[in-house]
């Protein structure tokens, strides 16, 4: 298993971890399987997205900020950071890849994306490898 340290530099941000993921992958010599990414974090997600237009992205983080706002006056959580839980719980802390030819199959705009929801922080992304 790798372990791969993200430092995020925003409260909501998506950063493209797929060139990370990649390199993970170039280590460990697999051809031909699959690669399960998860996130141990529960203000933070992954998700598989359009990586070529920076709008989406954008888009994507202004949605959730109107549609599940920080300071929603309702939420019971005492540390400030409910908005953050549901948007993780909403994205999930797992992605599959599959792996052929050494190389990671993802269509054409596709990225791998921590989706930070609580940061600034150092988060981390276990990668874990399994093929021939």
């Amino acid at each position: 298993m790798d372990t791969i340290e993200i430092s995020t530099k925003s409260r909501c941000e998506f950063v493209n971890i797929t060139r990370m993921v990649e390199t993970s992958l170039g280590e460990s010599k697999i051809k031909s399987g699959i690669g399960v990414i998860f996130c141990p974090h529960t203000t933070a997600g992954l998700t598989i997205n359009e990586c070529w237009d920076p709008d989406v992205i954008h888009d994507t983080l202004h949605w959730l900020e109107k549609s599940i706002p920080k300071n929603m006056t309702k939420f019971l959580h005492g540390e400030g950071n409910s908005d953050s839980h549901i948007k993780t719980g909403l994205f999930g802390n797992s992605s599959h890849v599959i792996v052929e030819d050494g190389k990671i199959i993802l269509g054409q705009w596709q990225g791998i994306f921590l989706c930070e929801f609580d940061g600034p922080r150092t988060r981390k992304v276990h990668v874990q490898w399994v093929g021939k």
